[in-house]
């Protein structure tokens, strides 16, 4: 698919047929995050593939927003590999991990596998419902699927500022 056609055409979806992701998309999204550039390539993702029913159950204690997806990537990183920043207030630790999870999100789009960014959801019940090591935070979930033949983007998903709103030229 082209590029623009993946971003454009990307949405969260909210409904989730049961559906099963084939190996060879699901390896594929992993791919595109294992790819993803961090900082330094210190490469501290950690990607957790969760389709273990009895563990999706506990998620949906945890959140109302895994809507039915048959898939759940929980995407961590190690605290304690991660670049420090000069003046040592920041770490790559959060950045990184997102930009994993976003090159996840627009692979699985991609592979016309639908998807969702979840952070209704509290990172640390998270991480010890699925037992993560101490050094690694969670980031997000992501639902992964495909959805239902009603899913479909929210009504405000194709509202978008001006690009002179939210960028300047200095």
């Amino acid at each position: 698919m082209d590029f623009k056609e993946v971003v454009k055409n990307r949405y969260s979806c909210k409904k989730y047929s049961d559906r099963v992701i084939e190996k060879e998309k699901l390896d594929a999204i992993l791919e595109a995050g294992r790819l993803a550039p961090t900082a330094k390539n210190l490469q501290e993702q950690h990607i957790y593939v969760v389709q273990n029913k009895e563990i999706l159950e506990d998620i949906d204690k945890l959140t109302r927003c895994r809507y039915g997806a048959p898939t759940v990537l929980v995407v961590a990183f190690d605290k304690e590999n991660v670049f420090t920043y000069p003046g040592g207030l920041r770490n790559s630790g959060i950045e990184d991990a997102t930009i994993v999870a976003t090159h996840m999100i627009l692979a699985a789009a991609n592979e016309g596998v639908d998807s969702c960014w979840v952070n209704a959801v509290d990172p640390e019940k998270l991480g010890a419902t699925i037992g993560i090591p101490e050094n690694e935070e969670v980031l997000m979930m992501m639902d992964l699927g495909y959805g239902t033949e009603d899913a479909a983007p929210l009504p405000n998903h194709s509202s978008r500022k001006n690009i002179d709103e939210t960028v300047s030229y200095l």
